[in-house]
């Protein structure tokens, strides 16, 4: 069974999907009319979840994480590994991401990985920019990873 909950943030409301222990996805789309097995429950990992949330939107960094279990490959994972590194009010690109891996590992590659994450903002993929840092690439739309960048205080290109 899956669990569902709904989070109103600056960037628009966030679907909260859990297997009843874990954060599995945190969404940008309504996925509760997409799939009719999620019930919606008051869960502790939800609590947790929506307290790092108020934390990061206010503009600080949380001092935790919520226990999350990310769902993909061997790579996606190890990828996701490494965003984990990237600190609040930080970013890499994906070609020093890709160089992580070996210097033949293309960015595109990385690029590929990175949007598959499941969980944004947690996971921070948000952080992840193009080459010469230039804003590029997000699945919840680029204004919404403007926004979040804005939140850390992160200069831009």
């Amino acid at each position: 069974m899956k669990y569902i909950d709904y989070y109103t943030s600056p960037i628009g409301d966030l679907y909260l999907i859990s297997d009843g222990e874990y954060l599995t996805e945190l969404s940008f789309k309504n996925i509760k009319e997409n799939s009719i097995s999620l019930k919606q429950e008051h869960l502790k990992i939800f609590e947790k979840t929506k307290m790092w949330l108020d934390i990061y939107f206010k503009g600080e960094n949380p001092f935790f994480i919520p226990e999350i279990k990310p769902e993909g490959t061997k790579f996606q994972l190890q990828v996701w590994e490494i965003l984990n590194t990237i600190k609040y009010g930080q970013t890499m690109t994906y070609g020093e991401i890709a160089k992580k891996f070996s210097n033949k590992m293309s960015s595109q590659a990385i690029g590929a990985a990175v949007s598959k994450n499941r969980i944004p903002i947690i996971i921070p993929c948000h952080r992840v920019l193009g080459k010469n840092s230039k804003l590029t690439g997000y699945f919840g739309g680029l204004w919404r990873k403007a926004k979040l960048l804005d939140i850390e205080g992160i200069n831009y290109k």
